[in-house]
């Protein structure tokens, strides 16, 4: 039985939703198929290392022609760094940078909190098994599982002020949630044959109170739930190049925020992602592009959310990643 490894080419994807969550996907010129947006189970190859930036954009919808405090755009850039500690268990470094713009060119830019994250994965075949260094194809085919979890550290900035102007502070545009905040999750990935990859996660983020300058804050906590269909349209083994398309539905609810105690109106809800996207490998070397947008939403005073999730015309996604 030929034995494969993913030492040929590895991705690594970071969701930037409400809080910039993020979420893994990884795989190999053979084997299962990777999502955008969708956490998926592989982990890194042992003593192997994984680098890459993403970066997606948001534009959003507004409802006045007037120029005023609506959200025009918002812009995340991610840089990654991932390693192999063994087979199962994979350690990953975030390092994002935020970029927040009001349609009255009020805004924030600048480097936003550190995220850490481990990943654990592990395998169903005839029992639960931690990842194997090496797995065949048909290894490739059973049930793989990961647990991650996900720590974020106060290291942007969360006192910026807009002195001269109408708005002095607004926590939506700080760059640092002023205290950690912790995400735990869960994937599972089926490969079925040579083309399809069906991939699935769920994952639950809370966030710390923390006393701004100007106001005590509490970022609502967040569930999340999704599903991707991935299909490998073309490879070619000599020049190590394969491409895939794929298909996602992502599910978000959101609480409400709470200022000094209080839930805030305006704040949290409901929201399903549609997402569409494809994936091109090249020997080590990935690169992801997709659109997301907002297919069905419940918000909360639906009316008075413009700039918020769920309120998106669009998010362009595109990623960069190689692996050494």
């Amino acid at each position: 039985m030929r034995k494969i490894s993913l030492l040929t080419v590895a991705l690594s994807t970071v969701v930037f939703a409400h809080h910039g969550v993020a979420a893994l996907s990884i795989a190999g010129l053979e084997g299962p198929g990777a999502p955008l947006e969708t956490t998926s189970t592989a982990t890194l190859p042992e003593d192997k290392m994984l680098a890459y930036v993403k970066i997606e954009d948001a534009s959003y919808a507004k409802y006045t022609s007037s120029i005023d405090d609506e959200v025009d755009r918002t812009t995340y850039l991610m840089y990654g760094f991932g390693y192999g500690i063994t087979p199962y268990l994979s350690a990953y470094t975030f390092i994002p940078y935020y970029t927040k713009k009001r349609e009255d060119n009020i805004g924030s830019s600048g480097w936003h909190d550190i995220k850490l994250m481990m990943a654990l994965g592990f395998t169903y075949d005839d029992g639960f098994k931690l990842n194997k260094k090496n797995e065949s194809l048909d290894d490739m085919q059973d049930w793989h599982f990961t647990t991650y979890f996900n720590i974020s550290l106060p290291t942007g900035e969360g006192e910026v002020t807009f002195p001269g102007h109408s708005v002095d502070f607004d926590p939506f545009l700080q760059l640092s949630f002023g205290a950690p905040s912790f995400m735990a999750g869960f994937a599972a990935t089926k490969w079925y044959g040579d083309a399809v990859t069906l991939s699935f996660d769920t994952s639950y983020n809370t966030f710390m109170q923390y006393q701004y300058s100007a106001v005590k804050v509490k970022f609502a906590d967040e569930i999340r739930a999704g599903a991707a269909f991935t299909y490998k349209l073309y490879t070619d083994q000599k020049s190590k190049f394969r491409l895939d398309a794929d298909i996602e539905a992502n599910y978000l609810h959101i609480g409400r925020d709470k200022e000094e105690g209080l839930e805030q109106l305006a704040t949290g809800g409901e929201i399903l992602y549609t997402t569409i996207g494809m994936r091109l490998f090249y020997q080590t070397v990935s690169i992801g592009a997709g659109l997301k947008v907002p297919t069905w939403t419940n918000l909360n005073e639906d009316n008075m959310q413009q700039g918020a999730e769920g309120k998106e015309k669009y998010r362009a996604i595109l990623t960069f990643s190689t692996l050494f």
